[in-house]
């Protein structure tokens, strides 16, 4: 029933024209939002963690400054060059002054302290106790040292760490730090006269981290370049944890700063990080967002687009359902008077379909031919009454021209018994040309039954002019049988007697040739006559193409155009008749057919 229905079709196609438009809008504004959200997220906090970078960098720029400022205090620096580091009075007052400048220089940092590691002394300070001498350097400080010796910027950076104890404390205090190594020379050589370290709370590098993220979205990272964390918002992931895959990942980037997509390590999402330079201890900043987060507003986005499909699709269904009953109720009347027209019922009353639209036009429009066919039911009785007067004229007609062969016959055979055998072979040959013209049975025949007609008619002609007519007809035996339209060649030769045939110009000579060329069947008719000027010509392929007539009214060379409209029509274009003057006078004609007559384009064959 479904597939029946125009209303269910109209239902059906109509909600298809809608869904599909809708999601296709609603995919690709996902698409293309998410896309759009995306690139703009990326460049927003690609320039965050840049203005972030630079700030960390002036940062550590700045306290790594304190340290180079001591290359322009001479007291100190002749302290750092003597061979023996004494321990009076102005040497423990310059140290002291030295290293409280720098401990107060800046308010997170927490502790001061140099080593001399070929004389296995430590001098340090810090905010909680003063200038202390010692002679015991940690192990632990020894591989820092190690390393900022290897910088090419006589530099290290130690990640966040408990302090170190002074030498007054056993124990470590519980706070954490990081510390700046810087390895002291002996300007203009590369001696190292010793290490200076600041310990520096990391509050500061903090307060920059936390604005650089979204506490509640988003993560942030910053990593030293051999992967330790120096600051993580995600208290899950710690020093324990460094050797996950995301960490190695960015590692091993080359490029200073990017974007990179996660969907390993329970994180699925977008990492976007940029490197510190080298000279400010090389820290990589991280930022981590997760996809929900990154395409939240695309989401919305989305959601609302749905939202109004769902609107749009809800009204496009009640615009449907109106539309189809107003256009399948009037049909079904429709229908219901036709199943009535169907059953036998012309005088059926049709109900009115209303309105001008087109269903009412149809309506009116079938009412007015079941009229008209009731017209044409009551005008057949008298056709049929007509048609049984016109068989017997028919019959009649038929009648006529076998009076005619018969009287023809006994008119011959008087001939015979009278001795004039010149008459009956004129009568015989009238009889045959009468017989091939009225036979309307057959409208396709071998050549050699159209050749017969010819020699016929040349026969006859040549009765009439004598010597004064000079005919040849040449067939080949191979094209003998090649079924032609009838009433092709005798209407161009009787052209020829008509227009181009004067006696007093000479003998009249006609020529009839017939032969194969390739597939086709080519009849050429040539004469002497007096040929046809361009012009006329001309109009001739014109009247071929066009179908027109002359503009006095009399059609001009009727026999061409039949012979050319017929072979049209028989051969589909394949056919062609050609009409040219020949150099020594006269007109040639010239008919190509091909050999096979294809099957079924002669509609009006009745053979």
């Amino acid at each position: 029933m479904f597939k029946k229905s125009i209303r269910n079709k109209l239902i059906f196609l109509l909600l298809l024209a809608t869904i599909i438009p809708f999601g296709t809008s609603i995919y690709i504004t996902y698409v293309h939002t998410k896309e759009s959200i995306t690139n703009q997220v990326v460049e927003e906090n690609s320039n965050l963690l840049y203005q972030g970078k630079v700030n960390l960098e002036s940062y550590i720029r700045e306290l790594n400054g304190l340290t180079l400022s001591l290359y322009n205090n001479p007291d100190f620096m002749n302290y750092m060059r003597s061979a023996h580091k004494e321990n009076n009075y102005m040497t423990i007052g310059t140290v002291k002054s030295v290293l409280q400048t720098i401990l107060y220089a800046e308010d997170h940092i927490d502790r001061v302290y140099i080593s001399f590691l070929d004389e296995n002394k430590l001098v340090s300070i810090s905010k909680r106790s003063t200038v202390a001498f010692s002679s015991n350097i940690k192990e632990t400080y020894l591989e820092y040292y190690q390393k900022t010796k290897d910088s090419p910027f006589n530099m290290h950076i130690e990640p966040i760490h408990y302090q170190y104890g002074d030498d007054s404390l056993v124990k470590p205090r519980p706070k954490n730090v990081f510390s700046i190594h810087r390895a002291f020379t002996n300007i203009p050589s590369k001696d190292i006269l010793a290490y200076i370290s600041l310990e520096v709370s990391p509050d500061e590098i903090f307060n920059i981290s936390e604005n650089l993220y979204n506490r509640e979205r988003e993560e942030f990272y910053i990593l030293s370049p051999h992967g330790k964390l120096v600051y993580s918002s995600n208290v899950k992931i710690t020093d324990n944890e460094v050797n996950q895959e995301w960490i190695s990942e960015l590692l091993a980037t080359e490029p200073e700063s990017g974007t990179k997509e996660w969907n390993e390590d329970q994180f699925h999402g977008m990492m976007i990080y940029d490197k510190m330079d080298n000279s400010a201890g090389g820290w990589i900043l991280i930022k981590r967002i997760p996809y929900s987060t990154l395409y939240e507003s695309a989401l919305s986005v989305t959601k609302i687009n749905i939202l109004f499909g769902i609107i749009g699709l809800l009204l496009v269904i009640l615009a449907t359902m109106f539309v189809t009953f107003k256009i399948t109720s009037p049909i079904r009347i429709l229908l219901q008077n036709i199943q009535q027209v169907e059953a036998g019922n012309m005088q059926v009353q049709f109900s009115s379909l209303g309105g001008k639209d087109e269903i009412g036009i149809l309506g009116e429009r079938f009412k007015g031919m079941i009229e008209k066919i009731n017209d044409l039911i009551n005008r057949e009785y008298k056709l049929e009454l007509e048609n049984k007067t016109n068989q017997l004229k028919v019959l009649q007609s038929q009648i006529n021209p076998h009076f005619l062969y018969n009287a023809l016959q006994s008119i011959g055979t008087i001939a015979l018994k009278n001795k004039v055998p010149q008459i009956y072979t004129l009568i015989t040959h009238l009889s045959k040309i009468m017989r091939y013209g009225m036979n309307t049975d057959e409208q396709l025949v071998p050549l050699i039954k159209e050749i017969n007609y010819t020699k016929a008619y040349l026969l006859l002609q040549k009765e009439r002019f004598g010597d004064n007519l000079d005919y040849l007809v040449d067939v080949h035996e191979d094209v003998m049988q090649v079924i032609v339209p009838k009433m092709v060649i005798q209407p161009i030769i009787e052209n020829y007697f008509k227009h181009g045939f004067d006696i007093r110009e000479g003998i009249g000579k006609i020529r009839l040739r017939c032969s194969r060329d390739e597939s086709f069947l080519q009849i050429e008719i040539r004469d002497n006559g007096l040929g046809i000027s361009e012009n006329r010509l001309n109009e001739i392929h014109q009247h071929f193409e066009e179908g027109i007539q002359k503009l006095d009214g009399e059609e001009s060379n009727i026999g061409l155009k039949n012979v050319y409209v017929r072979l049209k029509l028989y051969y589909n274009g394949e056919a062609s008749l050609q009409l040219k003057n020949r150099d020594s006078g006269g007109l040639k004609v010239i008919i190509r057919l091909p050999i096979t007559l294809k099957d079924g384009e002669n509609e009006s064959d009745n053979h």
